[in-house]
């Protein structure tokens, strides 16, 4: 049997919150997704003004992020042509994304979700989804 540790919806917010909070700072409006620990959705935002197209890449980044325990940039360097992981954005019906923005949560060595941001330049959805584990481990109950 096992015990599992997973984010609940006020971890979620707090999530959310930070990141958004970063994105406003720096003028870009993001999609932001929230999963558990196996890549499942648990909150969503899409900004005023984020990308329609961002909605679905957020989500699957943060998918990624959670279900693979891997920041999705890391996939990115690896999944170059001659790379280890060459072709692996293909996976899992394409859902698997190797650009930077997804994030996992980590909490206590675990993984417990995952953040997954687009709208920007990969370096500002990465930093904005750091900006929501930031906020998120500065407020947490």
């Amino acid at each position: 049997m096992l015990t599992i540790t997973r984010l609940d919806q006020a971890d979620a917010r707090l999530l959310i919150a930070g990141a958004e909070a970063h994105a406003r700072e720096i003028g870009v409006p993001m999609c932001i997704a929230v999963t558990d620990e196996s890549g499942q959705l648990l909150a969503f935002s899409r900004m005023d003004g984020g990308k329609v197209t961002s909605a679905t890449i957020a989500v699957d980044k943060a998918f990624t992020a959670a279900a693979a325990r891997k920041a999705t940039h890391e996939y990115g360097a690896a999944s170059q042509p001659g790379a280890p992981a060459w072709g692996i954005s293909s996976a899992i019906g394409g859902r698997l994304m190797v650009v930077g923005g997804g994030l996992p949560v980590d909490h206590d060595g675990q993984t417990v979700g995952g953040i997954g941001v687009s709208s920007g330049t990969p370096a500002q959805d990465q930093a904005v989804a750091q900006a929501g584990i930031d906020h998120w481990r500065a407020h947490r109950a």
